[in-house]
């Protein structure tokens, strides 16, 4: 059935299971390159097979001109735990200067009212797609971020660096999306028809330069192993039977890759609806799962025009070479580590002038 957002206001127990299905390719039909994915066609596939008695969350990342992108992550946590805030607030919904799809589609709502999440993606470049990437990467939140950014005034860095000192923190600090499940279907084609006889690339010149058996992944289901990987690290059960890879359009031209001609190979299809099936009696056996403390459905951002006010004033000090005192950039400053006090620091700082 189609998701009920007021649902996620009952009890676990009085409300249907949810489940949010991704189509993780970049590819989209609207804009270049011209024709979906085969992650859209089985994403699909999927969410018409699970119980009609579910709701059904559908989205696909792929890249559409015009609309937002997924942001990339700023790497709050290395500055300090508490500077990540949950849900993200680096960003925010329908912001015109930095639009960011995790916002604008309310992602983080929608994986905080499933139960589970299904993914399914291509394998690029021996790693999972860009989006799916930057997707995780946004999900850094999940995993221990600050839910309460008034105590840092936003997003001050200094006082998220005191705050992660202050024994509060540890209250504060959990795997915000903890028991849900998250299973993975990558698919890849070997390197379709541009692997010779001799397992290395037909249009290489130096072919000593390439050993076929020194190739990443034995298995190649572990180019998806970082998100594997960060979910249980994040306390969402990630089961190695839901963990799963499929090659399709092997030897083939990738102009004959498409879904209709994936849907042909019997065994792909067979592995793909197995994976699914495991998916639905895994969900069914462990029922609904409840939320954490601090949800990212039906939270309200709290506004910060006076915050941003002190932070531009932050940023300008930074610019003129005058970081706060006791802060870490003084402190780098005086070391002579970091020597990047500009006036423009969006312009490249390369070349020999």
């Amino acid at each position: 059935m189609q998701p009920n957002d007021d649902n996620g206001r009952l009890p676990p127990e009085k409300r249907p299971l949810r489940v949010l299905v991704i189509a993780g390719s970049d590819r989209r039909q609207y804009n270049c390159p011209g024709v979906d994915s085969k992650a859209r066609w089985l994403a699909l596939r999927l969410a018409d097979r699970l119980p009609e008695d579910w709701e059904i969350d559908f989205e696909d990342l792929g890249n559409v001109f015009g609309r937002a992108r997924i942001q990339s992550c700023n790497a709050c946590v290395s500055t300090a735990m508490p500077l990540c805030v949950w849900p993200c607030n680096c960003y925010e919904k329908a912001n015109k200067d930095e639009p960011d799809l995790m916002w604008d589609l309310d992602l983080y709502a929608r994986l905080d009212l499933a139960d589970a999440w299904a993914f399914v993606a291509p394998v690029n470049w021996y790693a999972p797609t860009s989006n799916m990437k930057l997707f995780f990467d946004r999900l850094v939140c999940m995993s221990g971020g600050n839910p309460r950014e008034d105590l840092i005034d936003h997003k001050d860095p200094e006082m998220a660096m005191a705050l992660e000192s202050r024994p509060e923190w540890s209250e504060l600090s959990r795997n915000h999306l903890e028991g849900r499940t998250a299973a993975f279907f990558s698919y890849s084609d070997a390197g379709a028809d541009e692997i010779g006889g001799d397992g290395r690339p037909k249009i290489l010149r130096h072919k000593p330069w390439f050993d076929p058996d020194k190739e990443p992944f034995a298995d190649m289901r572990d180019a998806y192993a970082p998100l594997v990987w960060q979910c249980r690290y994040s306390g969402v059960e990630a089961p190695d039977e839901l963990w799963a890879h499929a090659p399709t359009g092997v030897g083939l031209p990738y102009s004959r890759n498409q879904s209709e001609h994936a849907i042909a190979e019997t065994d792909f299809v067979r592995a793909f609806d197995d994976w699914g099936d495991r998916l639905m009696r895994h969900i069914a056996h462990k029922g609904p799962v409840k939320p954490g403390q601090w949800r990212a459905f039906d939270r309200a951002a709290p506004g910060h025009k006076l915050a941003d006010a002190k932070l531009k004033w932050r940023e300008w000090r930074m610019r003129l070479g005058i970081p706060p005192a006791g802060s870490s950039p003084r402190a780098q400053q005086q070391l002579g580590l970091n020597k990047d006090a500009v006036l423009d620091p969006s312009r490249p700082r390369g070349g020999l002038d």
